[in-house]
C-alpha cells in the first residue's frame, strides 16, 4: 500500500513537469510567431514618418532630409522668391501642376501648403532618371539660361532644369515637376513628412 502512495507521487510531479515543460516550449515557440506579424524595424524605418525642425533654416538656405531612403529638400523661400514665380508660365512645362505628383492640399504654383508658401518641401530626385538635382539659388547664373534663370534646381546628369518651386522648364528631359511628398506642420518650426496636413 506504501509503495502505492510513492507511485502516485511520482506521477503528479513526472505529469506537473511535463506540463511546465511543454507550457514553456509552447511559449517559446509563439512568442517568434506573434513577433513575425509585426514589421521589422527596417520595414518600420523605411515608412515612417520623419520630422524636420525648420526653426534655423535661414532665408534662400535648402536642408536635405531623408524619409523612406530618398532625399527631401526643404527650401527657405524669400518673399523676392516667391514674387518671381508668377508671370513665365511659358518657360514651364507644367506651370499650375496639374500633371505634377503632389497632394490636393498644396498650391499649384507655390507647390506649398496656403498659408506656409516660405517653405518648399520636395523630394529630391529628377522625374527623368532619378538622379538628385543640384540647388542653384543664383538668379542669373550664365551656365543656367541668364535673365531667364531665377533659381532652381539643375539635374547635371541630363540637363533637366526646375523652378524654385520645383516646376520643370520646357525643352529638358524631366516629363514633369518634382514631386512633392505627403507632409503637415506639428508646429510652426517642425514639418512632419509622411504625414498629410489635417483637413485638407
Amino acid at each position: 500500500m506504501s509503495n502505492d502512495g510513492v507511485n502516485q507521487g511520482r506521477r503528479r510531479f513526472l505529469t506537473g513537469a511535463t506540463c511546465v515543460v511543454g507550457a514553456a516550449g509552447v511559449v517559446g515557440a509563439a512568442v517568434p510567431f506573434v513577433g513575425s506579424w509585426n514589421p521589422s524595424a527596417k520595414a518600420k524605418a523605411a515608412g515612417a514618418p520623419v520630422k524636420a525642425n525648420i526653426a534655423k533654416i535661414e532665408p534662400g538656405q535648402m536642408v536635405t532630409v531623408e524619409w523612406r531612403g530618398k532625399p527631401v529638400y526643404i527650401v527657405r523661400r524669400t518673399q523676392e522668391i516667391l514674387d518671381g514665380l508668377n508671370g513665365h508660365d511659358e518657360m514651364f512645362r507644367d506651370p499650375t501642376s496639374l500633371q505634377s505628383n503632389q497632394p490636393a492640399y498644396v498650391d499649384g504654383v507655390t507647390r506649398a501648403i496656403p498659408g506656409h508658401e516660405e517653405y518648399l518641401v520636395l523630394v529630391g530626385l529628377c522625374t527623368h532618371l532619378g538622379c538628385a538635382p543640384m540647388y542653384r539659388p543664383d538668379v542669373g547664373a550664365q551656365d543656367l539660361g541668364g535673365d531667364q534663370w531665377f533659381g532652381g534646381f539643375f539635374c547635371p546628369c541630363h540637363g533637366s532644369k526646375f523652378d524654385l518651386s520645383g516646376r520643370v522648364f520646357t525643352g529638358v528631359p524631366a516629363p514633369t515637376n518634382l514631386d512633392v511628398p505627403p507632409y503637415s506642420y506639428e508646429s510652426d518650426s517642425v514639418i512632419v513628412i509622411g504625414v498629410d496636413q489635417e483637413g485638407a
